[in-house]
């Protein structure tokens, strides 16, 4: 339950384009095509981490409105719990609205943040627990995991997927996209193509890939990995490496239904969702039969780089 309501929270129209004024007052977020405008009720300052401030747009048209404001929360009338993401998160279903709660030990059994959604997720307002916060400082309504989960339900429905992945630009202005599990290398392959000449990493961690005029799109995002690497850039995906640790550089073919199940496998879809999951599976075999893909065993250094370049 959340007291202290914002007066009149229904959705500002979504076809309206805005501009940012008072970044401690609204900002625009955009990661991979798609815009969340985020406007304080007037008391909240508004700020956010130093990796997304190149995520920050100047203006658009939003995918989502939403409203940030203090809120005096506690666990009451929470309505049919959906997903328990255990200490972390919970998602429950309130009348249409889909209702994301976030606790922390380090702040005992009380929500310190509450987000509320509509049913097709166009507007929401997040509500923050004053006392959970510094004084005075500015408060980022999006702060991991929400936005992470609120992109993923977006992409979900019907707009792309994220994936467990490193993503680079290399100098002739191919897209290669390194995918595996937390510890398959991803940050290293990141850190070695680092040092290569006109190469951008899009991120050492997370990527979403869109399908937009007929063509498979690769997007960085701002959930870097230990590398710190994120950029708001964007490529036509060239190839797909699956990362193996070997004892030789060496490329092998991998088969489409193979190729897709392990893009689902590294995927993060909204698992509380039928529908979204079902969506998921289905852009990965699609992506799969489109583009190249390749199980990537790899020597860790420089000449992996040398490797895939002779490759292409």
């Amino acid at each position: 339950m959340v007291r202290g309501m914002i007066a009149g929270q229904q959705s500002t129209n979504p076809v309206m384009e805005y501009w940012n004024t008072d970044p401690h007052q609204h900002f625009l977020l955009r990661v991979a095509d798609l815009t969340v405008s985020v406007v304080s009720d007037g008391s909240v300052k508004l700020g956010v981490e130093a990796k997304k401030e190149e995520f920050i747009v100047d203006n658009g048209v939003p995918d989502v409105t939403i409203k940030a404001a203090w809120g005096e929360l506690s666990d009451d009338g929470v309505g049919n719990k959906l997903f328990d993401a255990g200490s972390v998160w919970q998602l429950y279903q309130q009348g249409e609205s889909y209702v994301f709660r976030f606790k922390s030990l380090a702040f005992g059994p009380r929500p310190y943040k509450i987000a509320r959604f509509s049913p097709d997720f166009s507007h929401g307002e997040v509500y923050l627990q004053r006392d959970f916060f510094e004084p005075g400082q500015p408060v980022d309504p999006l702060s991991a995991p929400l936005e992470e989960l609120l992109y993923g339900t977006l992409l979900a429905r019907g707009r792309g997927v994220e994936i467990h992945a490193c993503g680079l630009i290399d100098a002739q202005g191919h897209g290669h996209l390194f995918v595996g599990k937390s510890g398959a290398g991803k940050t290293t392959m990141a850190r070695l193509w680092q040092d290569a000449p006109g190469v951008t990493i899009l991120s050492d961690d997370r990527i979403i890939l869109r399908k937009m005029d007929g063509r498979i799109w690769m997007y960085g995002t701002p959930w870097h990995g230990a590398g710190g690497m994120a950029s708001p850039d964007k490529i036509l995906l060239t190839g797909i490496y699956f990362l193996q640790k070997g004892d030789r550089n060496e490329l092998l073919p991998r088969r489409n239904v193979e190729a897709a199940l392990s893009l689902s496998a590294c995927s993060f879809p909204p698992f509380y969702s039928r529908e979204a999951v079902e969506f998921t599976l289905g852009f990965a075999e699609e992506v799969a039969r489109e583009t190249p893909c390749y199980d990537l065993r790899v020597v860790p250094d420089m000449r992996v780089v040398e490797f895939i370049i002779d490759q292409i």
